[in-house]
């Protein structure tokens, strides 16, 4: 059975860490905002066991002038899971929990291997690749969505 539903910030660092920060300190799966009231963190769960992540900070970034900007961080999906359409259902669950926040766009820091998975879900490039220490190549990507 699958299901997604609101974790908690320490519920994440199960996939982020493997995934995200394979090899780096636990402590560093602890995002800046991510015990704010404004975070969500939603956990993609197959027969009860936490397989995927995604969080939805409420934040806006200064280079887009829309009001009520969400941002999302920390997706990932455990190995075993990839390429499945896990990534594909949490993002669209995070976009409908958006709109249900009256959110009118979302924007992130995609890895640059990351670029097609979300350009094929309607998200698009800004700007030029910029890197990010000890993580890599980075793109600001976003979809406008009110």
């Amino acid at each position: 059975m699958k299901e997604i539903k609101k974790i908690s910030s320490r519920d994440t660092f199960l996939v982020r860490h493997p995934i995200l920060r394979e090899g780096k300190p636990i402590e560093s799966c602890q995002f800046d905002g991510d015990d704010l009231e404004t975070t969500t963190h939603f956990g993609l769960f197959i027969d009860k066991n936490i397989t995927g992540v995604l969080s939805v900070f409420k934040n806006n970034n200064v280079i887009f002038s829309s009001e009520n900007q969400f941002q999302i961080r920390g997706m990932a999906i455990l190995k075993d899971f990839q390429r499945k359409g896990f990534g594909d259902e949490l993002i669209k669950h995070a976009e409908v929990y958006i709109k249900s926040q009256f959110g009118k766009l979302i924007w992130f820091n995609a890895r640059e291997s990351a670029v097609p998975f979300y350009e094929k879900l309607g998200y698009i490039k800004i700007g030029e690749p910029f890197f990010i220490a000890d993580i890599g190549i980075h793109y600001i990507m976003k979809k406008e969505i009110g």
